[in-house]
């Protein structure tokens, strides 16, 4: 479960009927475009898993379950799904908090597949793996941190006077450039690829 005042990112796979890319890829679109105008959001991006599959995740982040909570249950949200139905069906939402969130997620909400034999109706919750040990986490996040720090001080290293900056604020601005850098692009891309030997075991 995610715990009140803490930040809570939701990431949601979909199916998507592959005759309409056109209008799932506007609607997608317009659903990040909307969650952006709500309090609380920190957030959101949407990729497709290949050039030929029907699966499109979503991913949003909100400051705590309150904010979230305003979104998911917004009427602007609610249009917005009404007006993909024909089109778009969820398979599966899954809720992170913290860094681990990266890493694992202790329950996650599955939504039940129309075309499923299952009677069962309405979201159920199903246990997915737990995470792995802290030390394989601090070699993913080291893995990633660390060539994307050496870019970054490289990189910065070409604007000038930024050398002769005070200790503090060169650090100060590198932290506040590589922050969301490492949080909505390499360690996303770093858990997916090491995702085999940080689940081994």
């Amino acid at each position: 479960m995610a715990e009140p005042g803490r930040p809570i990112t939701v990431a949601i796979e979909r199916r998507i009927d592959p005759s309409r890319t056109a209008e799932a890829t506007s609607w997608m679109q317009a659903g990040t475009d909307l969650a952006a105008r709500f309090d609380g959001f920190l957030g959101s991006g949407w990729v497709r898993a290949g050039e030929g599959s029907d699966l499109w995740y979503m991913l949003y982040r909100f400051r705590d379950i309150p904010t979230l909570e305003g979104w998911e249950q917004s009427g602007q949200r609610a249009w917005w799904l009404e007006s993909g139905a024909a089109f778009a069906s969820e398979v599966r939402v899954e809720r992170r908090t913290g860094i681990e969130g990266w890493f694992d997620a202790p329950m996650a909400t599955v939504l039940t597949d129309p075309s499923s034999e299952s009677t069962a109706t309405g979201p159920v919750q199903q246990p997915i793996p737990s995470a792995p040990p802290r030390w394989k986490q601090a070699v993913a996040i080291w893995l990633g941190f660390f060539p994307t720090n050496l870019l970054a001080t490289w990189l910065l290293g070409f604007i000038p006077g930024f050398a002769d900056l005070p200790l503090v604020l060169r650090v100060l601005t590198a932290t506040i450039a590589l922050t969301p850098v490492m949080t909505y692009f390499v360690l996303p891309w770093v858990t997916r690829m090491l995702r085999p030997w940080l689940q081994r075991g």
